[in-house]
């Protein structure tokens, strides 16, 4: 057995359809390893009795896989992070079982970790003990995935307040399901990014909500975007093939511009400038591209994530885990799963 010392955290996600261990010493990532499940595209969509299944399937070899990648022996670990909520109840249970059975077997601690507070949080996960690009706090945080909206006001880790959210359906929802009436496929996310690197975004518009505040709404535009597309489609039934480059284009286009409205608004508000973006849809080249932009125009300074650390990973769990650690914080053995919470 090696005999470094240190504080070695295992964080393990299973909130969705990935399966993800990490493994982190100090704060700084050793291993993250993740397990997708492709056998949802055939549905368009997450099935949750699938994902469960497949994350039993996967759990124990990708645990393993972390634990061997990070060059350890699992008698080293000083705690177990996992996310306990929120997420599809059936994928929460494998991965909370999973670690309160790991953690009691070596006499270790828990330590449950919110999933959005995780996404916010993969901004601090270090590469390199010199690493030093995490954004100072406060900032404000765009957090937007398939099932989350939300401007978040971050001035601890431990203290994050939600500035608005979606009332509706979140961006990434949004984006699936129109890439779905186009017959483009699931997950729309990367699809659409794709096609609209080709196409022309002000081809087509689209109806943008008028919501009061910094809150968001998504199912207007998802409306808005179907009744057209009947439209078009009635006229050209070869619509949607000649033209998807523009049509993607131009639907993230209206998206990314109804998620930078608010932000703005919320920099304004609170006069913080440090602004990062999280989750699943900051993976999107023209919300990326958004973000540079309003850095040179708006004299922000924006904190952008590794496309690894976009969507569900272990890492982000594990990074929470360590600062929970090192507060002393972690959790009964009979912590329950949690499915619609959003910040604890």
């Amino acid at each position: 057995m090696m005999t470094q010392e240190g504080i070695y955290i295992l964080g393990i996600e299973s909130s969705c359809d990935d399966t993800s261990a990490a493994v982190l010493k100090n704060g700084v990532l050793l291993s993250n390893v993740t397990a997708s499940q492709k056998v949802h595209e055939a549905y368009g969509g997450v099935v949750p009795e699938l994902a469960s299944r497949a994350h039993q399937q996967n759990v124990v070899p990708v645990v393993h896989e972390a634990i061997k990648q990070a060059g350890i022996a699992k008698e080293q670990l000083s705690a177990v992070a996992f996310t306990r909520g929120p997420g599809l109840m059936g994928s929460l249970l494998v991965g909370v079982n999973f670690a309160k059975g790991f953690a009691r077997s070596l006499g270790i601690p828990l330590i449950d970790v919110n999933h959005l507070q995780g996404h916010v949080m993969a901004h601090f996960i270090k590469e390199s003990d010199d690493d030093t690009n995490q954004p100072p706090l406060p900032f404000i945080c765009l957090l937007v995935s398939g099932g989350n909206s939300q401007i978040v006001l971050v001035r601890k880790y431990n203290d994050m307040e939600v500035l608005g959210q979606t009332i509706d359906d979140a961006a990434g929802e949004a984006i699936d399901k129109c890439s779905k009436v186009m017959g483009l496929g699931y997950p729309g996310g990367p699809i659409i990014d794709r096609l609209a690197r080709q196409g022309n975004p002000k081809a087509y518009q689209f109806s943008e909500p008028h919501i009061p505040g910094l809150d968001y709404s998504f199912s207007g535009l998802k409306t808005s975007f179907l009744y057209n597309m009947r439209k078009w489609v009635e006229e050209d039934p070869d619509f949607i093939e000649h033209h998807k480059e523009d049509i993607a284009a131009s639907l993230e286009w209206t998206i990314v511009d109804i998620l930078m409205k608010k932000l703005r608004l919320a920099v304004k508000q609170t006069g913080i400038k440090h602004v990062a973006v999280a989750g699943g849809v900051s993976a999107n080249n023209g919300l990326r591209n958004a973000f540079y932009d309003h850095a040179k125009r708006y004299g922000w300074t924006v904190y952008i994530p590794k496309f690894s650390y976009t969507t569900d990973n272990a890492a982000m769990i594990g990074i929470v885990g360590y600062y929970k650690f090192m507060d002393g914080e972690t959790c009964p053995i009979d912590a329950p799963a949690f499915s619609k919470v959003t910040f604890k």
